[in-house]
Order: C-alpha cells, then sequence, then structure tokens
C-alpha cells in the first residue's frame, strides 16, 4: 500500500522536490510571512455510500486488485470504491465552509495505493529541559590563520546496483481519474544489511557519496497517490461460539456480518482453542542472529526468503587520499569499487516466518523497540534517536515502483522540540551549510581532503572555512571530522544575525477566558487563577516577558494593569460586531514590573465575575480582540471555553444529535461548520500568534470547527468533557495538573520547520498542527516539547548510484531568553534493491501512527467508514504483498514477517479506537479531540492510545527491576488485551496514555488490597477511587514507583481509576479489550480470518 490512499492535510498534497519552491512566495509581514486569503483552498469529498443491504463492520465485497504499481484506469466496477478527486493546486486560503480542517494551503488533497490508504511517534520524552548542554565557540584568534592543507578528492566508484524488480502488474481499479502509483510499500535494501539484533561488523570505507541536500524541484510535481478502494467486507461470525479457522487452502464466501447477531457476548474472548491454534506463553525474539554463507537462507517451516546480498555503506566523516584502498579491503580482496564495502547475507530475525492464525501470543514481554538501519557501526552510533527522528522503513527502496509493489508507506515522524537531557549547543559566526541546497553539516557528509566536504543531500563539493578546521572540545586544529557538528545528528545552534528578520520577540502570553454563567459554575476559573498565581515566576522569559488577561460572556473585557495604577481597571467592549482596543496602553504589560497588579487581577476575578447570570458567548470577537492585541509582537494565546459560541461572528448552532444512533457511515459534521476559525488562524500564523484551546464542557461545542484555531496556528487542543471542581474531582486534579505543565513547559517563538532530504526523494504532505509557507517550510508560530508531527514521502527519482539518503529537519526559532536557536536533526538510512530488505527495515509502530494521520484525513474528508475500508486495506495488501513477492514457496495460513506481526492487531486497535469506531456512544467532540490527538501527538504517546499496555501487578518483585535515581522500579510483563488474560484472583494495570485502570478481581489477594489499596476488604474498595495511598510496605512502594515511572515517562498527568465490578468505568476499561469482541467490531481472531480471506484473493 502506498501513501496515496490518504487524503492530505495540512497543506501538503502534492509531491515536491526538494529545493526552490515554484509555488508563489507571499510578502513578508513584520517578521515572517503568510499568505493573503484566496478562495479555491479545499474542495469537498462527497462520501461513499455504503452498499444496499445490511449493515456490517466491513464492506462484504472485496475490490479487484490494488492499483499499485499502475497508471491506467480500470472501467467501472461495483467493486471498486471511485477515487476521491484532489483539488486543483490553488491559492492558500480556504472558500467559505472549506471542508477539510486538517488542509493547509498549497497542498493539494490526494490518495495513493497504501499510503494511498491513509496521508499524513520511542520513548516518551525526558521532562527536565535541556539538562548539561556544551556550548561551543569559535576558536582563537591566533589559530585561525594556519594554512589548511589540500588533498585531491577520492575516486572511489560506486557499488554497482541490482535491478529494481519491475512494478507490481495488478490492475487497478476504476478510479475518476488516473490513479498514482501507490506509495506505501517499503523500500528494498538496495546495499546495507537488514536489520539485525547483530551490530554490523566495523567498516573502513572511503566516504559515500553525500546524500543529505534536498534535491532542486525538477519539473512537475509527481503524481499523488491514491488510496485503494474499499476491501471486500469482514466474514459474518457463525451463529456458534467460537469460530474455527478455515480449512488449508480454504477460504469462507459467507455472506456480510449482520450488526447484534452476535454469537458471544461483548468483551468474550478468543474462541475455544481451535485446531493447530498454539498456546504459546509469548513472542520472544531470539537474542542473537544466525550468520549463514553467502547465497545461503535461514530455514524456515512456513515459507523461504529470497536471498539478498547486504552492502553496507562505507563509513562517513573519513576520508582516504586518492587512489589509496583501506588495508582491511585490500586484505579482503575486495575491487577498489567495494573497497569500502563488506559482504555477507544472512536472513534475520525481522524476516522470521510467522503464520499469525497459529501464533498466538504475539506481543514482546516488555515495550516494541524501533528496528535500527542497517548501516556500519560508526554511522549507526552517531544517527539521529529513533525518539526524535522515525521513518516508517529503515531501508529506503532504490525506486519508486519497489516501493509501489511493497505496498507499505514511505514517511517520517519527527519530535523536533522534545525535551533532551543531553543538548550539544555550539555558539558560531559562521554555521557552516551547503552552497547548494544549504543542508547544515552533520554526521554524514563526506570529508573530501581536509579542506573540502560533500554534501550528503545534494551531492555538491564545499569548501570547509578556516575557523571550522578549530575543534572547540578537543582546542585542537586541522581536525573538522571532530567538531560537534560531525559528531551528532542532533545539535542546536545559537543564530547569528543574520537568521533575523527582526529583533527576537519577547515572550508574551495572552490569557482569554470565557466568565458565561456556564462556564463560572463549573468553577474551572478558580482552578486557572491559583495556578497562574502558583507559577506565575515560573513562565518561560526573561526580563521583558509581557503578560494579558481578556475575559468574554456576550461582550468583551478587557483589563489595564497599567504601571502606576493602585488596582486593576476593567474596559467593556459592547460592541461585538467591530471589536477595537479600548486603549492601547497597559493591556499589555512587562510581568516583572507589573506583577503585583497581575496578582491583585488573579485573586479577584473569580469572585468578581461569581454571581453572573449571562449565559452567551462571544468567543469569536474575543479571539479577533486578542489578535489585534498580539499582531505587534507575536505570541501566545490561551483561550478557555465551556460553551459553544451563540453571539456575533463566529456563531455556532448545535450540530449533534445525541437522541439518534449513528454508525460509521453515518457519521457527519467532522467538518468545520464555518471558515471563520481557519481564517482567523491563518491570520494569527502571519503574524507569530499561536492559539492553544482549553475545551471544558459536558456539552457539545463543535470542536470540529474550533480546534481549527489551533490547528492552523501551531497551537494544542486540550479537552476535558463533563469538567466541575466538585462532581468531577478526578478530571478537575488532571485538568490542575496538565496546566502546571503548560504553563512552565519550554516554548519557542516564531518559529519555522524545514525538512530536506536526498536529492530523489520529495515530500508529498505534512501532518500535525502548522501553517504550510512552502512546499519544504512549515510556518509554527509557537513550538512546544510535546508536539510531533509526520510527513509523507515519495521516490521522484531513481536512487540507484546511492547506498544511503539523509534526511534533515532543521528548526528555527526564538527561545524564551530572546535567543534565535536553530535546533537541527539528521537521520541517515540505507538504500536497497530487494522487497526482502524492505520489509526487514520496516516499522510497524511508525507504519501505524502514520497510517493513522492519514485515516483522521480520510474521515474529515470522505467519511470515516472510507477511512476504516482503507485501514483494512492496508493490512490486506502488506500480507498480499509479502506472500506474492517475498516469499518463494506458497504456505497455507496467513502468513507474515516477524517485524510486522504486530500490524494486523494495530490495525484492528485503530478500528476500534475512538476516532474511528463505530459505537454510537462516542460523542462527536470526543471523536474530534482522538482525532487531533492521533495528528498532534509524538508516536511515543499515540501508540498508548491506539494499544494500552496491560500489567499483571499484584505480585510485582524486583526481578529485572529498572534501577533509575535509586530508585527501583518493576517491569512487568505486557499481557494481551483480552479478558481471558484476566484473573479474578489478581490485578491489572492498563496504560492508555492519558489515562491508568487498576482493575481488582474480585478473589484478589487480601495482602495486596490492605498493602497496596489500603482496605480491609474488596467491598470496601471506594467507587470513584484516583488515589494510592502512601503506605509503608514494600508492595505500596512497588506499586507506587511503577505508576510514577508511567507517568514521568509523558508530558501530562494520566488520572488513575481504580477498578472494581461495581464500578461505572468498568464498561470504558473492557472496551479496550482490543483483542475480544466489541458490540460493533470482531474479534482479533476472527479479524485474521477476513484478513486470510481477503488476502488469498
Amino acid at each position: 500500500m502506498s501513501s496515496g490512499q490518504f487524503a492530505p492535510q495540512n497543506g501538503a498534497g502534492d509531491s515536491f522536490a526538494n529545493g526552490p519552491s515554484q509555488n508563489a512566495v507571499y510578502p513578508l509581514n513584520p517578521g515572517f510571512m503568510a499568505p493573503p486569503l484566496q478562495p479555491g483552498y479545499i474542495s469537498s469529498v462527497p462520501a461513499k455510500g455504503l452498499p444496499a443491504g445490511p449493515q456490517s463492520c466491513y464492506n462484504t465485497h472485496r475490490h479487484q486488485p490494488s492499483p499499485v504499481g499502475t497508471h491506467s484506469p480500470l472501467p467501472a466496477s461495483p467493486n471498486h470504491r471511485p477515487v476521491l478527486p484532489g483539488p486543483p493546486q490553488a491559492s492558500p486560503t480556504p472558500p467559505p465552509h472549506a471542508n477539510s480542517h486538517y488542509q493547509h494551503t498549497q497542498q493539494p488533497s490526494s490518495w495513493s495505493s497504501t499510503a494511498a490508504v491513509f496521508q499524513s511517534t520511542a520513548a516518551p520524552p525526558a521532562l527536565n529541559v535541556m539538562a548539561p548542554h556544551q556550548t561551543f565557540g569559535p576558536p582563537p584568534a591566533a589559530m585561525r590563520g594556519t594554512p589548511p592543507l589540500t588533498v585531491p578528492p577520492p575516486t572511489v566508484a560506486p557499488p554497482p546496483f541490482a535491478a529494481a524488480p519491475p512494478p507490481s502488474t495488478i490492475a487497478p481499479p476504476p478510479f475518476a481519474a488516473a490513479p498514482p502509483p501507490s506509495t506505501i510499500a517499503p523500500p528494498p535494501f538496495a546495499a546495507a544489511p537488514p536489520p539485525s539484533t547483530i551490530a554490523p561488523p566495523p567498516f573502513v570505507a572511503a566516504p559515500p557519496p553525500s546524500t543529505i541536500a534536498p534535491p532542486p524541484f525538477a519539473g512537475a510535481p509527481p503524481t499523488s497517490t491514491v488510496l485503494p478502494p474499499p476491501r471486500a467486507g469482514v466474514p459474518p461470525p457463525s451463529a456458534s461460539a467460537a469460530v474455527p479457522p478455515p480449512p488449508t487452502g480454504a477460504h469462507s464466501d459467507a455472506g456480510p456480518y449482520h450488526l447484534g447477531q452476535m454469537s458471544r457476548p461483548v468483551g468474550s474472548g478468543y474462541p475455544s482453542l481451535q485446531p493447530g491454534y498454539s498456546t504459546a506463553q509469548g513472542y520472544t525474539p531470539p537474542v542473537g542472529q544466525i550468520q549463514h554463507p553467502p547465497g545461503q537462507i535461514q530455514p524456515s517451516s512456513m515459507g523461504q526468503i529470497h536471498p539478498t546480498a547486504q552492502i553496507p555503506p562505507p563509513s562517513a566523516g573519513q576520508f582516504h587520499p586518492a587512489g589509496q584502498i583501506p588495508p582491511s579491503a585490500q586484505q579482503a580482496g575486495l575491487s577498489p569499487s567495494l573497497a569500502a564495502l563488506s559482504l555477507q547475507s544472512h536472513t534475520p530475525e525481522a524476516l522470521r516466518v510467522l503464520n499469525l492464525l497459529q501464533e498466538r501470543n504475539l506481543l514482546p514481554h516488555t515495550a516494541v523497540t524501533p528496528p535500527l538501519p542497517c548501516l556500519p557501526q560508526d554511522l549507526q552510533r552517531m544517527n539521529c534517536s529513533p525518539e526524535v527522528f522515525r521513518c516508517t522503513l529503515t531501508s529506503i527502496p532504490q525506486t519508486q515502483a519497489l516501493l509501489n509493489k511493497a505496498k507499505l508507506p514511505l514517511g517520517l515522524l519527527l519530535h523536533p522540540f522534545k525535551d533532551l537531557s543531553q543538548l550539544p549547543v555550539v555558539t558560531s559566526s559562521n554555521i557552516v551549510r551547503c552552497r547548494s541546497c544549504r543542508t547544515y553539516i552533520n554526521p554524514f557528509v563526506t570529508f573530501v581532503g581536509p579542506t573540502r566536504w560533500k554534501c550528503n543531500l545534494c551531492h555538491r563539493i564545499n569548501e570547509v572555512p578556516e575557523e571550522f578546521m578549530y575543534n572547540p572540545v578537543s582546542k585542537s586544529y586541522g581536525a573538522p571530522h571532530k567538531r560537534p557538528e560531525v559528531q551528532n545528528a542532533t545539535i542546536e545552534f545559537i543564530a547569528p544575525s543574520e537568521y533575523m528578520l527582526r529583533p527576537p520577540q519577547p515572550a508574551v502570553y495572552l490569557f482569554v477566558l470565557d466568565v458565561s454563567h456556564n462556564a463560572v459554575e463549573t468553577g474551572y476559573l478558580d482552578a486557572v487563577c491559583r495556578s497562574l498565581l502558583d507559577n506565575l515566576s515560573s513562565l518561560p522569559g526573561d526580563a521583558r516577558t509581557k503578560i494579558g488577561f481578556i475575559t468574554f460572556d456576550s461582550t468583551i473585557h478587557f483589563y489595564s494593569l497599567q504601571e502606576g495604577l493602585s488596582r486593576p481597571q476593567m474596559l467593556i467592549v459592547s460592541d461585538i460586531d467591530d471589536v477595537f482596543l479600548p486603549t492601547q496602553d497597559g493591556l499589555l504589560v512587562n510581568l516583572n514590573e507589573c506583577k503585583e497588579l497581575v496578582q491583585d487581577l488573579l485573586s479577584s476575578l473569580p469572585q468578581m465575575w461569581r454571581q453572573t447570570m449571562e449565559t452567551h458567548s462571544a468567543l469569536g470577537p474575543a479571539l479577533q480582540a486578542a489578535f489585534k492585541l498580539l499582531s505587534a509582537t507575536g505570541g501566545r494565546i490561551s483561550l478557555f471555553q465551556t460553551q459553544l459560541p451563540t453571539l456575533g461572528i463566529g456563531a455556532l448552532k448545535p450540530r449533534e444529535q445525541p437522541s439518534t444512533k449513528t454508525q460509521a457511515k453515518d457519521i457527519q459534521h467532522l467538518s468545520p461548520a464555518t471558515d471563520f476559525y481557519k481564517k482567523l488562524a491563518l491570520d494569527c500564523s502571519g503574524q507569530h500568534v499561536a492559539v492553544d484551546l482549553f475545551l471544558l464542557s459536558a456539552q457539545y461545542c463543535d470542536l470540529s470547527s474550533l480546534g481549527c484555531i489551533s490547528r492552523y496556528s501551531a497551537g494544542s487542543v486540550f479537552y476535558y468533557p463533563s469538567y466541575h471542581t466538585l462532581h468531577n474531582p478526578a478530571q478537575a486534579e488532571r485538568f490542575q495538573k496538565d496546566l502546571k505543565r503548560y504553563l512552565t513547559r519550554k516554548i519557542g517563538f516564531e518559529a519555522v520547520m524545514r525538512i530536506r532530504c536526498t536529492k530523489g526523494l520529495s515530500i508529498h504532505t505534512f501532518h500535525g498542527n502548522f501553517f504550510v509557507r512552502s512546499t519544504d517550510l512549515l510556518s509554527l508560530a509557537n513550538v512546544n516539547p510535546d508536539a510531533g508531527f509526520a510527513v509523507q514521502m515519495n521516490i521522484e527519482e531513481n536512487l540507484l548510484d546511492l547506498q544511503t539518503v539523509s534526511f534533515q529537519a532543521a528548526l528555527l526559532y526564538t527561545s524564551s531568553k530572546g535567543e534565535r536557536r536553530i535546533r537541527v536533526h539528521t537521520l541517515c538510512l540505507p538504500v536497497v534493491n530487494s522487497l526482502s530488505d524492505i520489509f526487514a527495515g520496516a516499522d510497524v509502530q511508525a507504519i501505524t501512527a502514520l497510517l493513522a494521520s492519514m485515516a483522521v484525513d480520510r474521515s474529515v474528508t470522505a467519511s470515516v467508514s472510507d477511512a476504516r475500508d482503507a485501514l483494512v486495506n492496508a493490512a490486506v495488501d502488506m500480507l498480499s504483498s509479502y506472500r506474492s513477492s517475498v516469499l518463494t514457496v506458497p504456505q497455507p495460513g496467513l502468513l507474515a514477517p516477524a517485524c510486522l506481526r504486530l500490524f494486523p492487531l494495530y490495525i484492528l486497535a485503530l478500528l476500534k479506537h475512538k476516532a474511528f469506531g463505530t459505537s454510537s456512544a462516542t460523542r462527536l467532540d470526543e471523536r474530534m479531540f482522538c482525532m487531533c490527538q492521533l495528528k498532534q501527538q509524538p508516536l511515543a504517546y499515540a501508540m498508548l492510545s491506539i494499544h494500552p499496555s496491560l500489567y499483571r501487578v499484584d505480585d510485582l518483585t524486583d526481578e529485572g527491576a529498572l534501577n533509575v535515581n535509586d530508585c527501583t522500579i518493576p517491569q512487568p510483563r505486557v499481557q494481551q488485551l483480552s479478558v481471558e488474560k484476566l484473573s479474578r484472583d489478581a490485578a491489572f494495570l492498563m496504560d492508555c496514555g492519558s489515562v491508568l485502570y487498576l482493575w481488582i478481581g474480585r478473589n484478589c489477594n487480601p495482602a495486596f488490597l490492605t498493602q497496596v489499596l489500603g482496605v480491609d476488604g474488596y467491598a470496601n474498595i471506594p467507587l470513584n477511587m484516583t488515589q494510592l495511598p502512601e503506605l509503608d510496605t514494600a508492595e505500596s512502594c512497588r506499586m507506587r514507583a511503577f505508576v510514577d515511572w508511567l507517568r514521568e515517562r509523558r508530558p501530562f498527568h494520566p488520572l488513575l481509576h481504580v477498578i472494581r465490578d461495581e464500578s461505572p468505568l468498568k464498561a470504558e476499561f473492557l472496551q479496550l479489550m482490543i483483542e475480544d469482541r466489541s458490540e460493533s467490531a470482531l474479534s482479533y481472531y476472527e479479524f485474521l480470518l477476513h484478513l486470510q480471506q481477503q488476502s488469498s484473493k
């Protein structure tokens, strides 16, 4: 499957080559630029109608073969889903009622085969902000005059590469337009061995061709990818209690599965053990890997893998005099063209063939780890951390045709502003960059002699500046390849003046607060003011930091805090149709100079509005006033809203109908009701103003529309349903802790992020909260350490002459201290030429997260049912491609490589996720918030919400425990998400990312209840227990240490709910048992049967 099957969002829809953008560049506003509002932004896409007949979880007719690798359309067929035509490249501003609330300007939507199914993140970041940083300065003046040495560049010829396999010849289903090639297939490994648990041997190598600079934009953008049509429906479960697997080689042709005709109750686990269904207790990959002689294949009971000769690329950052071959290569008898390469062939553990129908327990005992790229040890050591920069395929295919054939998505997941404990910081008046593509020098460039270096993106030869010859770490001269910039894939520069269009802005914070009757009644205003008072001195900033406040109901209230006043002065603007600032002075004040007035205002605000009876909300005019106030300086707007806007511009009407039970095909109103909030967000982005939305309400607030104000201004969305300080204390606690983190976390202002890649690769679509300024440049009014981004990639030109490719993300921002900084991340990956190598390097979690972002786009532009079909297609396409193109001997069963063994499970988890589930109990705002989270969260946090982790915790021990800061952290095994694994004699903790559930069995050991929960018996467990008591017992210490460790690994505070049989949250806990059948979705085993049927067609 390719990345074209999902519609793009936030702007980037077509494929773009790196280099100068051919799109219009808009004139600069004060500081940066924002495009003028123009019509023709994104056209709406009609939702696909479901076939007539009984409702089912999935379509019951499989489409014709996937259009991967073909370009000619086929005649229309009832089994084909029509392609959703992407709008033409249009101007940036949307027309009224633009549908795609994720789409940014200058990027039309398109869908391609596997990634076409959807279009668009590793351990969580540490919370300590850039702990010990090492700052490097310029060389001493005395050493700058040393004449550099000149050495001619090496002339090592690149090794020959096998031709890329021909594109798939499967005919595509009919489309409204010719379907572009699918872009989800993973790239074949051209030269590097597939990932292995054994570290690759050291290589002595001539420097590989530099591949870091992005190629110039050449010609028209490549064809966009198209999402595959809907798959055939899931086979209906029989009326019996168990669903046995089909006989070998046979496939069920049963009719559609009718919702409600469930043979087993909701929450039931697997059917009773089926013939040939293994009961292995867990999947435990081998510790090492067996090396096989070249040309031999590792035996496999389920299939055979094509042998692949893997040639690791040479080390970067090293150089040899021209004409010389490394001694190790001469001893090995290699030809000069392969002088730096080491040949070996083996079948890695990642390609071990598994029959998913017979391997029951596939979850690893601990967290899933990302695969390591097959690179030489020196390159691997310097590569970017997967917590920051991650690719769906750790081996890049040589050609787009090979990528299409693999049917896996190619994309990047970034966490660019992540809190890092160690971050090298370099101060230099001359930042070394490629003169052609402007790539920052990095560990993967090649030094051609002592005074020149070759860019690893565009391959240009550049001169090494004389001052770069000095190494500030070793205080030596003449070794540029040992400088910090060439030794660290993640590095930060203090930018000189040429990186500033204006003086760096100060930290400016504006709080816009809803003070209507509904808002005050929830008690949130007291919580916000109290938290601000407690953390006022901890707001990021310096002596220039400014702060301001606006409140609103049916009118807008400004607060003058001008120095010299004895108390804050409120100024009311009642004309909401023509908003203006009542005064130019005193509304934004220096925090240090007016701190007492600010504290006075925060202390009096809750009491001031306690008796209000005003029920209306003029949110739109209040945001217009906030924009007017901040447009001169830029900054951050923190918006707190508790109801649907009812007055003035931006007023909304209720669109949710809770009384009407809906299914996926009927879910409406996921697109904005008005384009006001999107247009205002684009204006804010142009003036470096970001809006963070806090939605605290039990009522429908139309997050589909309100969320646009944050999405396009690079803000964040926070949602607290049913918030009330008295009636919902757990939600109030979560809000209080989240708000503290929000107020005190690191922040970057007036930021832009550019993503460059090796010539031959191009950017297709961006995902996240931002505004797309040009083909590879994102405008981020604010950037925070909890924001993630995703990028879909295309292979625009064949990579036959390359051994590695590189990706570089450069984030330019203003720190809260007023420094202009550049944070650079560089990722290097090998190029391969076989499908087996592509599959071996597939990152199953990165693929899942990218597909989730693409599915959100598809849900908004088409329908949720289309997104669900596309997700199923992704799994079917991967399994079909693996069976037909990688396995040489057909075998019965549902076969998958070990590295992708969890892919069907993750797809099923997405189908049951609140964002895409068909449950009528999911509120529209809650569904929309889940979609927002999938788009804006880093991968590590998103995966926990997709597939939670379940642990047994009544028997925690110190065996295998971690030691963190002299604290012992137990490490229990991860359990399957099935009630089959629950025991009435035990206790289980489920980690869902934003919430923790502690389920207590009715017959749980009384010692656990006493020593951990502090209760005498099961019946004495409080129904709404949300805290673990601090007891002086070893069991209590272990439990609290484990829970605290889980919480510290993410930025925001997850609630803990203790659940027993009578608890109201028990049903929600059981719904998260992904592997069991739910009210409207199949069990994992039934889903595997469906995939087997579809992939065999």
